[in-house]
């Protein structure tokens, strides 16, 4: 049994996929596999994929399904792996130059769990941002550390001991947003092995037409789905109240303001920003009341401000300047 599957979903990105391929594929590096499934694609990433399975037999498996969407592709991969730990990698992203050989040494470590850093880029390599885990290093658990579920929800920032899942039949939902927000967060009451490290192994690729930039705005509302399914994970284990602050912050940080900013740089008048903001504050009437709201930077008490007034245009006018700013 391999220690390490790194289960790599593909659809129709024949542009990408030899670079993604190219940054785990390590000659005399032993004990991982490759699971690549290939979700239905149209155009030649199964080729592409195929042909990297008979350079490097034993080593990149290959397996095609009907088109089912990103969860449902690393869910049959996941099934299919044989190693001890997973490595989700998005199949137009790759890992960073040197990073696997560092994970299988980390691997050597005592966990369950294991976050690390993501650098965020154009796709001509430009950097956007470096996308931390928590700011911190070293052993963690939710219990010791309840901003935990305020860490990035990405599952390809995270080792994951593959029988987190099967033991307790956890998998991601499948053709919905927000599968890693509706999923991840949920393996923390699972274990209390979990580890943070800085290093900064995955390459996260900002493309044009990617799931994340859609012009498609009405799904932001899944945001909503998300959100009550996490919350009504822990609530059904008995939990909620427990991090009750951390739930709802992170209510508030995803939904009322991450998916309203989206909608405003986008649309300013959409309805949906209106439908998000009108949710959140049913749902989270005291919010304001949390103690991470005394936490949050100047631009963010700015931005709720102005949600509350609904002054959406002042909104997508402020971050569309930052965006321009930061290069975006």
């Amino acid at each position: 049994m391999p220690k390490l599957s790194i289960v790599i979903p593909v659809y129709n990105v024949e542009k990408y996929l030899a670079k993604c391929l190219d940054s785990v594929i390590y000659p005399g590096l032993e004990d991982y596999e490759i699971v690549v499934v290939n979700d239905g694609s149209t155009d030649s990433s199964l080729s592409v994929a195929e042909d990297y399975a008979r350079r490097f037999p034993g080593l990149i498996r290959v397996i095609s399904t009907e088109n089912g969407g990103l969860g449902a592709a690393r869910n049959v991969g996941m099934e299919a792996a044989r190693g001890e730990f997973l490595l989700f990698l998005d199949s137009d992203d790759y890992l960073r130059e040197g990073a696997l050989p560092e994970i299988m040494e980390k691997l050597k470590e005592d966990f369950d769990i294991c976050l690390f850093d993501i650098l965020s880029v154009t796709e001509d390599g430009t950097v956007l941002d470096d996308i931390p885990r928590c700011g911190r290093q070293g052993p963690l658990s939710l219990s010791g550390f309840p901003g935990l579920l305020l860490c990035p929800p990405s599952a390809c920032s995270k080792l994951c001991r593959r029988s987190l899942f099967m033991d307790s039949g956890l998998r991601f939902p499948s053709r919905v947003w927000y599968e890693d927000l509706r999923t991840m967060p949920k393996l923390y009451l699972l274990t209390d092995r979990i580890t943070a490290t800085d290093r900064q192994w995955y390459i996260y690729v900002q493309r044009t037409g990617s799931i994340t930039r859609s012009a498609n705005l009405g799904r932001n509302l899944e945001i909503i789905d998300a959100v009550d399914d996490l919350s009504g994970y822990y609530k059904a284990k008995g939990k909620y109240e427990e991090y009750r602050n951390e739930l709802e912050y992170l209510a508030f940080y995803n939904q009322f303001l991450t998916a309203v900013v989206r909608i405003c740089l986008a649309e300013p008048g959409n309805p949906v920003a209106d439908k998000l903001r009108s949710d959140f504050l049913v749902k989270y009437p005291d919010f304001l009341k949390n103690p991470y709201m005394r936490e949050m930077p100047f631009k963010y008490r700015l931005l709720t401000r102005l949600i509350l007034l609904r002054r959406y245009r002042a909104v997508g006018l402020i971050m569309g300047l930052n965006e321009r700013i930061k290069g975006k």
